[in-house]
């Protein structure tokens, strides 16, 4: 963390305005930061101060996460903004263009799952008389362990 530059603190927010502008907890924020996610400046009192920029990066942060997307991705994402001003329209889809073919393949697979759920939990036993997806001799164990029938898309 860097000390307060020669910005006057009335454009810098503290933790606790952080976190009531963004509906996160002050321990998010301190955990994003220790991610590398965020990143704040600190007073001659060792307080952290945030740029405005970070209410939008916070913003992104949970759009990301709501939609599955991992802490380690967004950091990746977000290695590519500039730091010290607020992502643009052209910078969030730039990001969100990198996690579209991720998103649409996970929304095939959920929808695959939630298709099957009711007639068979993908694992191929025997036991449900009425199973659409047998599994004769055990076929599917040679494939390897686990629901075969749900970890692909065929």
């Amino acid at each position: 963390m860097d000390t307060i530059p020669a910005t006057p603190l009335g454009k810098l927010l503290t933790v606790g305005e952080v976190a009531e502008r963004s509906g996160l907890a002050v321990s998010a924020l301190h955990f994003y930061e220790t991610k590398g996610l965020i990143s704040s400046i600190r007073t001659r009192g060792n307080q952290r101060r945030y740029g405005r920029d970070v209410l939008r990066r916070l913003g992104i942060i949970k759009v990301a996460q709501r939609v599955g997307i991992p802490l380690s991705e967004i950091q990746a994402a977000f290695e590519s903004l500039p730091q010290g001003r607020t992502p643009t329209i052209a910078d969030w889809q730039s990001l969100s263009a990198l996690w579209k073919d991720d998103l649409d393949a996970r929304i095939r697979r959920l929808s695959l799952l939630r298709d099957r759920l009711t007639g068979c939990i993908g694992c191929g036993c025997l036991s449900i008389e009425s199973c659409p997806l047998r599994n004769p001799c055990d076929r599917l164990g040679k494939e390897g362990p686990g629901a075969r029938l749900l970890e692909t898309e065929n």
